[in-house]
């Protein structure tokens, strides 16, 4: 029981002070627009994405993260437009946020092989607070551990709704990518408190690097596979973060893992990820192995994510645009 109160203390301040930080996805390419802004149109065909994350199951559905994106590339514009929903539910209900976000992207080839695209994010995002299931000490009967009496005075459903804005640039040369991105541009105010001045969201910046090689099978298989290596920065407010990862792709199947590290405190967790696809779908899972001490309460996370393609191809020659690098 005390362990409960203790971490509901924990997330509550997290909460009322806003230190607020994103849910965020193991599949990194998997989510591009969730990633970059700039991704927005970087396929040939119109493409759908879903994504569920359910982080730290152990103790129910603690963290549980849902997106829907659709994208496209527009001759008309030379740029991509596009669209995502997502559903952020945080301690069993008690924090749900629910945003819907519209994406542009214009595409830019510099050369023959070099490409570059930049993107805008424009969004509004609700945020509700339910306290009916938390549990505070003056509601503990300290004989027999009972439950019972009200929540503290004022504390009260509540709910706010704000604009959210991001920009990103991408970009290719031969087989190497990168892209940088910025969100909550505004550092829009999400907390419920009036007057409170501590309440901004911090802006994320996100930056990625990453290569394609291609290598052959020695002996009798002598097929050819493709390794990526890739590097991922994320920096909200003070904290910071650092993705080491690597995939294969054989064909239809892609295998990667990643070490994902939590500069200034500890090693986070260890990320293995399997997927397959074919010309119009794509199909991953992903879990998280947790290094810290959180193991013992958390259990890992997983994710799921799929990819479909529908439609028309683009009007363009196959190197007229940026194309994503990696699912």
């Amino acid at each position: 029981m005390g362990r409960r109160v203790l971490f509901v203390i924990f997330m509550l301040m997290n909460f009322f002070n806003s230190f607020g930080q994103d849910p965020e996805f193991s599949q990194f390419y998997a989510n591009p627009l969730f990633l970059n802004p700039g991704f927005t149109g970087t396929t040939e065909l119109p493409r759908t994405t879903l994504n569920y994350r359910n982080q730290w199951p152990q103790k129910g559905q603690t963290y549980t993260t849902y997106s829907v994106s659709y994208d496209k590339f527009l001759k008309k514009v030379n740029g991509g437009v596009g669209f995502q929903l997502i559903h952020d539910r945080e301690l069993n209900n008690v924090i749900n946020s629910n945003s819907a976000s519209f994406f542009y992207s214009y595409h830019i080839k510099l050369s023959e092989w070099t490409f570059m695209t930049a993107g805008l994010q424009a969004g509004l995002v609700y945020k509700q607070f339910d306290p009916t299931n938390l549990v505070f000490p003056s509601m503990i009967n300290q004989l027999n551990g009972n439950i019972y009496g009200p929540l503290p005075a004022g504390l009260e459903r509540e709910s706010k709704i704000y604009p959210d804005f991001g920009v990103g640039v991408v970009g290719q040369s031969n087989d190497v990518y990168w892209g940088v991105s910025i969100n909550h541009l505004t550092k829009p105010n999400e907390s419920i408190l009036p007057g409170d001045q501590k309440g901004s969201l911090p802006r994320k910046i996100t930056v990625n690097l990453g290569a394609r090689t291609h290598k052959l099978h020695r002996g009798l298989l002598s097929r050819e596979f493709t390794l990526s290596p890739n590097i991922i920065y994320q920096q909200q407010g003070s904290f910071k973060q650092l993705n080491l990862g690597m995939y294969m792709i054989e064909k239809s199947v892609m295998f990667g893992a990643w070490f994902r590290n939590n500069i200034s405190a500890r090693p986070d967790a260890l990320i293995g990820m399997v997927g397959f696809a074919k010309t119009n779908f794509k199909i991953g899972y992903s879990f998280d192995y947790t290094l810290s001490k959180l193991s013992n309460y958390s259990y890992g996370s997983h994710e799921i994510s799929l990819v479909f393609f529908m439609g028309k191809k683009a009007e363009v020659g196959p190197r007229q645009i940026l194309q994503i690098p990696a699912i």
